[in-house]
């Protein structure tokens, strides 16, 4: 059984087809025989009075009618159809040349209008520069008027005009004088191109000098104005004057800071530091010197040093002797010393009738009392208790050094121990009269 079984393939008749076979191939070796057709187009051949019937039509359809003019195997319908996308086509076309035409009508209004604004920028901007030029050149006529009025001959003056200015006075000439002063003043000012050093005085700046400009740019600071009037003062009085190099005593402690340094001698920091530098010595005005390195700078800038330390500072201050009549008596000083645990602090507690053993922390002495007590006469007497402990020698070495009298307690059952053997010793250092309890 072959796969078309004897069947006739499907097609249109007339026209002349033509026909043919495509072989088909599937897996495992099958194949399958398509027939295909193709068939041409179908020409309609209008009839003979088609053309003359449509009397009443225009050009355009006589045109379609004639099958002399009409491409092979058109239609009337796909006639028409092309007819119209021609037509949309050529009116698209005109579309597009229109905007085109438009765009480019705009865009040279555009360059147009840009050169107008800049022809016209650029005649205001030489209007201005002539304007400018013109006020330049009125200022420089009136002032070579000015000073050729100045330069001018006096005229010979009028006795009468004389007797009558002596009769009015002197005052008249005088402000006359100082207008004439005022005027010729005013005219230099104008005449003068450069930088107005006064504008400082001139008062706060207003918002008519800000807009006008007049104000901006950089100002002189107030160090250089003052340095300009003093070179201005020293002109006016003949020249500079040579001033005489001041030498003076510089105190210098062990160390010194160089600003300070710099400071005692009247120099310049950055002078200082510089001489600092040249000697090798990279430091900055905050950073400290030896004494020696400050003599060396001192020396070179011309002035004295004189060393200083900080016993020096004992030395200045003067001790006066009391008068014998005004000396007051004071309780006497007793400082108990001795080894720990012999009984000081109980003595003391016996005498004032207190109980000061008891509050002790570890039930040893561990800091430098004083206490007084008052006699049966009413006189009194000024105790310290002093720590035992080895390690509190210096307290005991303090209460030796203040005391009048020192009282050695030992005990009997320990007799001599190390710290009496110290408490002895700081007692004959402080050369103190000693008793033993």
């Amino acid at each position: 059984m072959s796969d078309s079984d004897g069947k006739k393939p499907l097609g249109l008749r007339g026209g002349g087809p033509r026909s043919g076979q495509v072989k088909q191939s599937f897996s495992h070796g099958r194949t399958k025989n398509v027939v295909v057709e193709t068939k041409r187009k179908r020409v309609v051949v209008p009839k003979p009075g088609a053309a003359g019937g449509a009397h009443g039509g225009g050009a355009h359809k006589a045109g379609m009618g004639d099958p002399s003019k009409r491409p092979a195997g058109i239609s009337d319908a796909e006639l028409e159809r092309r007819m119209k996308a021609l037509a949309a086509a050529k009116a698209n076309e005109a579309e597009e040349a229109r905007k085109r035409a438009a765009e480019e009508k705009a865009r040279e209004e555009d360059r147009e209008r840009r050169r107008r604004e800049a022809e016209e920028k650029e005649r205001e901007e030489r209007e201005r520069a002539e304007a400018t030029k013109r006020k330049a050149e009125e200022e420089e006529r009136k002032a070579k008027e000015a000073a050729a009025k100045k330069a001018a001959p006096a005229p010979a003056p009028d006795p009468a005009a004389a007797q009558a200015a002596e009769a009015r006075g002197a005052k008249p000439a005088a402000t006359a004088r100082k207008t004439d002063r005022e005027r010729a003043a005013d005219d230099r000012s104008r005449s003068k191109g450069g930088r107005d050093d006064g504008g400082r005085r001139g008062g706060k700046l207003t918002l008519n000098q800000a807009l006008s400009g007049g104000e901006g740019g950089r100002h002189r600071s107030m160090a250089a104005m003052k340095r300009k009037q003093e070179r201005m003062r020293q002109k006016a009085m003949g020249g500079a004057e040579s001033r005489e190099k001041v030498v003076r005593d510089v105190q210098v402690p062990e160390t010194i800071v160089v600003s300070e340094l710099a400071n005692r001698m009247a120099e310049r920091v950055a002078d200082v530091v510089k001489s600092l530098m040249k000697m090798g010595m990279m430091v900055t005005q905050n950073q400290s010197i030896d004494q020696d390195t400050a003599e060396l700078i001192i020396e070179e800038f011309g002035h004295r040093i004189q060393r200083v330390s900080d016993s020096d500072v004992e030395d200045v201050i003067h001790t006066e002797t009391d008068k014998p009549e005004d000396l007051v008596p004071r309780p006497p000083v007793i400082t108990v010393m001795g080894h720990v645990d012999h009984g000081k602090t109980s003595l003391l507690d016996a005498i004032r009738h207190a109980k000061v053993t008891a509050g002790e922390a570890g039930g040893i002495t561990q800091h430098i009392g004083a206490y007084q007590v008052k006699t049966d006469s009413g006189q009194l007497l000024t105790f310290l208790d002093t720590p035992g402990h080895a390690a509190f020698t210096s307290m005991r070495a303090r209460g030796a050094q203040v005391t009048d009298i020192v009282v050695l307690v030992v005990a009997a059952d320990d007799a001599v121990m190390p710290q009496t053997v110290e408490a002895i010793n700081h007692a004959k250092a402080a050369k103190v009269p000693m008793i033993v309890a």
